[in-house]
Formats: C-alpha cells, sequence, structure tokens
C-alpha cells in the first residue's frame, strides 16, 4: 500500500470531527431551548487505545481493522447552572467549533500535502 494506513486514519478522523461538528451545532441551535442537555462527542480515548492495541502486533491488517471499527460516543451532561435546567455556554460551544474546524481543516491540509509529496516523487521533480 502506497500510503499505508495513513488515508484511514485521517478519514476516520475526519469522520469524528464531522460529527463533533453536528453535535456542537446542534447544541448551539439549542442554547435557549428550557431543560436541554448539552452533548459531548468522545473518540480520542477509543481511537487511541484500539490503534495502540493494534500496532502491538505489528500485523497492517489489524491496525486497519481497529481503523475501521473506532467508533464515536455521544453523551449528554447532565450537570446545570442555569434556572431553566440548559447546560449550554455559547461561548464554550463556540471555542469548541473553532478549534474542531482547526483541527479538520489541520488533517486536510496534511493529507493534500502527503499527496503532492508523492506526485512529484511520481513526476521525478
Amino acid at each position: 500500500m502506497l500510503f499505508g494506513n495513513t488515508i484511514p486514519m485521517v478519514q476516520k478522523s475526519l469522520d469524528f470531527l464531522w460529527k463533533q461538528q453536528e453535535v456542537l451545532a446542534m447544541n448551539i441551535a439549542n442554547v435557549d431551548t428550557p431543560g436541554y442537555k448539552r452533548k459531548t462527542v468522545t473518540f480520542e480515548d477509543e481511537y487511541r487505545n484500539k490503534l495502540l492495541a493494534a500496532s502491538q502486533t505489528k500485523n497492517t491488517t489489524k491496525i486497519r481493522q481497529a481503523i475501521n471499527e473506532a467508533d464515536c460516543l455521544v453523551y449528554s451532561r447532565d450537570d446545570s447552572g442555569r434556572v431553566d435546567e440548559n447546560n449550554v455556554n455559547a461561548d464554550v460551544e463556540n471555542t469548541k467549533i473553532a478549534r474542531s474546524t482547526l483541527h479538520y481543516q489541520y488533517l486536510l491540509q496534511s493529507v493534500s500535502n502527503d499527496i503532492k509529496r508523492y506526485q512529484s516523487v511520481v513526476k521525478g521533480q
């Protein structure tokens, strides 16, 4: 494989970040909904653990399988500091969405640069 597991890893990471963006947007949309509990997406820990376990085998097929099997978890936070029982803080959510957007753009740029390097090697430039 020319790219090894790089492309599948980035693809899975982009999928996770996309899901995170959706959940953060939903939180922001419900900032004034009484009783709404903000949702959080987590994937880093499970992703890291699956990759570490698979990398111990040094088997690229197992690593690819671990990448494909990693999934994100969406859960609600029950804490609330407001009278209306809503626990969404628009400033926090907007900061998280900006961070997630930058991470997404970074991954896209990183893969794009890798592909450009391979293209220049193939072309002999």
